[in-house]
């Protein structure tokens, strides 16, 4: 079977807050390796490889972008694409097939699908569709997100405090450009967990805190960080 992705390799990212991404894809292999290349780009992402759950992964959670396969077991990935339209969801849709053709393109585009990727793909061009159907779909902010001397470049993936370079985990880069995003507003950490996190993360954890913890460290002082007990988190 030719591998379905071609590249997997880091691309470019751009200026928009940390995307909630569903995979729905059968093949194992690839679904996974689709979802870990999307979350080193900072997103935050789910995986199914069937069309039924997916469908009803979508009426649960309020996701930004949909990376959905047509030939998929339980429900067939036209018919979810379908639904998705019908049903109103906020997601954006980006089919994904083996079927090159002009005709199967147009066919997809046809059952409501924002955009079309045929197999194989540049994972590159992957990420670059995603985010630019995440803009449609979540509000997009400047490149360059600053806060007092505290600043976060998305577009170059640099974040600095004063002339100090930041060395940020994915997961703590996406949580400081989400706070800084947020521009002063309180960010619940059910907000955070559904925004920064996937369903990989337990709720019941210490997960927010831990990270908070860590990314306070390597800010250093004085903090920029503020917690509101029982409320959330905010810059």
């Amino acid at each position: 079977m030719t591998a379905a992705v071609t590249a997997l390799s880091p691309a470019v990212s751009n200026a928009l807050p940390t995307m909630r991404v569903l995979v729905v894809e059968d093949q194992t292999r690839l679904a996974e390796a689709v979802a870990q290349g999307l979350r080193r780009e900072g997103m935050a992402v789910d995986v199914t490889f069937d069309g039924r759950e997916a469908l009803g992964r979508v009426g649960l959670t309020s996701y930004d972008v949909v990376v959905l396969d047509r030939d998929l077991p339980g429900m067939h990935g036209d018919q979810v694409c379908r639904a998705i339209v019908a049903g109103h969801a906020h997601a954006r849709v980006l089919m994904l097939t083996a079927a090159s053709t002009i005709a199967d393109r147009v066919d997809g585009l046809e059952l409501g699908a924002d955009d079309y990727l045929p197999k194989p793909f540049e994972f590159a061009e992957l990420v670059a569709r995603v985010r630019a159907l995440g803009r449609r779909s979540v509000v997009a902010v400047p490149p360059r997100l600053e806060s007092g001397d505290l600043m976060l470049d998305s577009s170059r993936h640099v974040a600095f405090r004063g002339d100090r370079r930041l060395a940020l985990t994915p997961k703590e880069f996406a949580l400081l450009e989400y706070l800084l995003a947020a521009d002063g507003r309180v960010v619940s950490a059910e907000e955070l967990l559904a925004h920064v996190w996937d369903e990989a993360a337990d709720p019941f954890t210490s997960t927010i805190k831990t990270t908070i913890g860590r990314l306070r460290a390597k800010l250093g002082e004085p903090p920029v960080i503020e917690t509101l007990r029982e409320v959330g988190y905010r810059i």
